[in-house]
């Protein structure tokens, strides 16, 4: 339980990557962190295929306080997260107070609307390099990235080191 006593974010939206959302989910919870599923509001999500993840709790209810780390995961869920004022507070809140934020995949977008990504290494789905690097972050092209208290990854074959540079950085 190298994990116990620690507050995972782990937000949801609509459209969300499965593999993205349910691995970190279940891999925090084995490890012991308190996992909080935050969203819009909804009362449920449904992933690129339809499947549902509970609505847990709306980002306007919480704070950074709450965490010690915010995880984003991909699919196109991160276009509508971006959208929503709430969860890039929660992400620029974390990030300034030092807290881990983590992102694979499109989940980048989240970054570059939260405004954290300037001068910052990080790694993203190919698809949105360019946003990334617009952002000013320096692309890197790797599994994980860990900048700080940044850590990206790009794809869902990357969850595994993605899982695993969480865990060791909120050891």
């Amino acid at each position: 339980m190298e994990l116990a006593g620690k507050r995972v974010a782990l937000f949801v939206e609509d459209m969300y990557q499965e593999q993205e959302f349910w691995y970190p989910y279940y891999r925090m919870k084995e490890a012991g962190a308190k996992v909080t599923v935050v969203g819009t509001g909804a009362k449920e999500y449904h992933s690129k295929i339809g499947l549902a993840a509970p609505g847990g709790v709306a980002a306007e209810s919480v704070s950074a306080a709450d965490f010690d780390a915010v995880i984003v995961p991909g699919g196109f869920a991160p276009d509508r997260m971006r959208r929503n004022a709430a969860m890039l507070k929660l992400v620029r809140d974390c990030f300034t107070q030092g807290k881990i934020v983590a992102a694979i995949c499109h989940a980048g977008w989240v970054l570059v609307s939260a405004g954290i990504l300037k001068g910052k290494k990080a790694t993203c789905v190919s698809a949105i390099k360019d946003d990334v690097v617009n952002a000013g972050a320096i692309y890197v092209d790797q599994e994980f990235v860990r900048d700080g208290n940044l850590i990206t990854s790009r794809v869902p074959d990357d969850l595994p080191a993605f899982c695993r540079g969480i865990i060791a950085a909120l050891k």
